[in-house]
């Protein structure tokens, strides 16, 4: 792994490879309850509201400037009480499934959610997904309920998962000024 880096993704460089990636796993599998491929129009609106929440949007690349994987972290639910939680997504190239990608990309986000003061990171995964399961759990992640039939795709309802991740982070956890 040593011909690899972890980089800060932007949309000028990385938006047309990473909706490569986002239009497989909708098109494929159920990482996304998604019907329809995103555009690059989608990917300038993802990128802003990351950008606008100061959230991280980082990747993996080979040598030749491939985009491996990525991962990301954004507003759990739009509420200030939940401002310490966040839900994250990573996702690998399908060419380069069970390489150990995933694990290192979940490891990132989870170090760029400890530096951003956050508390719990919340994973959503389709409860049929095995490999991503287990890594949120080799990672210390926990099962903290599944919504049954939360989505239908592909003919069938889909289970949604919930993992999280409870970071010994803030410091200093402050209700907000404003109340």
């Amino acid at each position: 792994m040593d011909d690899i880096r972890l980089v800060n993704l932007t949309y000028d460089q990385d938006a047309e490879s990473m909706l490569g990636i986002f239009n497989y796993a909708i098109l494929q599998t159920t990482a996304l309850y998604e019907y329809k491929p995103r555009t690059m129009a989608v990917m300038q609106t993802w990128f802003a509201n990351k950008a606008a929440g100061n959230f991280p949007v980082i990747g993996l690349k080979n040598t030749a400037g491939e985009l491996l994987a990525f991962a990301s972290y954004g507003t759990f639910r739009a509420f200030p009480a939940f401002k310490y939680t966040v839900e994250h997504s990573v996702y690998v190239h399908p060419d380069h499934h069970g390489k150990g990608l995933g694990r290192l990309m979940l490891a990132a986000i989870i170090d760029a959610a400890k530096q951003q003061q956050v508390h719990v990171l919340v994973g959503g995964i389709d409860a049929a997904n095995a490999a991503s399961i287990a890594l949120h759990e080799k990672l210390g992640f926990t099962h903290s309920g599944t919504i049954s039939q939360a989505g239908f795709k592909f003919g069938r309802w889909l289970d949604l998962a919930f993992y999280q991740l409870t970071l010994q982070t803030p410091e200093q956890p402050m209700d907000d000024p404003q109340v």
